[in-house]
């Protein structure tokens, strides 16, 4: 499969056994280097790797800071989960991050947390969170992705009865900078999740490692457009590839085979620690000798 449609690549730095001057180093020097477009966190509340008990940041919050201190990178979490904010206060927050950047957000949103990994299931009894069975809680991630839209573009107070949110008089102001709204990434690879994105991503992302799959699922994605009459090409494909600092010749080759098959929003994962330069290092070592 070929595109026309230049690739578009980013960074992703895990927000957990880090401190935060490790991340904000990285993002300044991303902000500085023109061949890193985007850059992204994650969303859990509780390591998922490495120290069980050691360091990890909200997502949000930290995202804020960062959007503070930089001003060319797109921004965002890869993704926000569903399950851990009601979607009203998160279209708040999201307004308020797009506000602080000058209108940069890519707002990634997905069911939230699988059983996989295991560790990702402590974060909702430790947290107070229910943990919804999984057909209910893609009911609510595509009940979510309408409220907040509506959130973001509607001009008068409104009453929502869904089955799993209800607002009443709800009503959001500021707007937030980029109009009508900013743009929607839903994330996952599941069935019941491809028809949330068919109906309301801008773009699509999928976690690499078995291109196969990825290319299935993407196809998959095209049929659920086709049903609900939208043009697939409307839903830009994006994947998340880990990056090895020590054979970045394997990170070319998934780079290469990604953009074959399609995927032309690329977010590279960055093991910590980070090494200094490391965006520098990104764009000769993945970017620039991949082109």
């Amino acid at each position: 499969m070929t595109s026309t449609t230049p690739p578009r690549f980013g960074i992703m730095t895990a927000p957990m056994q880090v401190s935060y001057d490790d991340v904000l180093r990285v993002w300044e020097e991303a902000d500085r280097t023109p061949e890193i477009e985007h850059a992204w966190l994650f969303d859990h509340l509780m390591p998922i790797g490495g120290d069980p008990g050691g360091p990890i940041f909200e997502g949000w919050t930290l995202l804020s800071a960062l959007a503070a201190r930089t001003r060319r990178l797109r921004l965002g979490l890869l993704v926000t989960s569903n399950r851990f904010r009601p979607p009203a206060m998160l279209a708040k927050i999201a307004t308020t991050v797009d506000v602080v950047s000058g209108g940069r957000l890519d707002f990634g949103i997905g069911v939230g947390s699988r059983p996989n990994p295991p560790e990702a299931r402590r974060e909702y009894p430790a947290h107070g969170l229910p943990f919804t069975p999984p057909a209910q809680a893609v009911e609510s991630l595509a009940e979510a992705c309408a409220l907040i839209r509506r959130l973001w573009t509607a001009t008068e107070p409104f009453d929502f009865d869904g089955t799993h949110h209800r607002l009443t008089g709800a009503f959001a102001s500021p707007k937030p900078v980029q109009r009508p709204h900013p743009p929607v990434l839903v994330g996952g690879r599941s069935a019941a999740t491809l028809r949330v994105a068919a109906e309301h991503a801008d773009l699509w992302n999928i976690p690499g490692g078995d291109i196969e799959d990825c290319v299935r699922r993407s196809a998959l994605l095209d049929r659920y457009c086709a049903e609900i009459g939208r043009d697939p090409a409307e839903i830009t494909r994006s994947i998340h590839l880990p990056v090895s600092y020590d054979r970045p010749e394997t990170t070319r080759a998934a780079i290469a085979e990604a953009l074959d098959a399609g995927f032309r929003h690329l977010v590279l994962g960055l093991p910590a620690p980070y090494p200094q330069e490391v965006a520098h290092w990104v764009a000769d070592e993945l970017i620039t000798k991949e082109a």
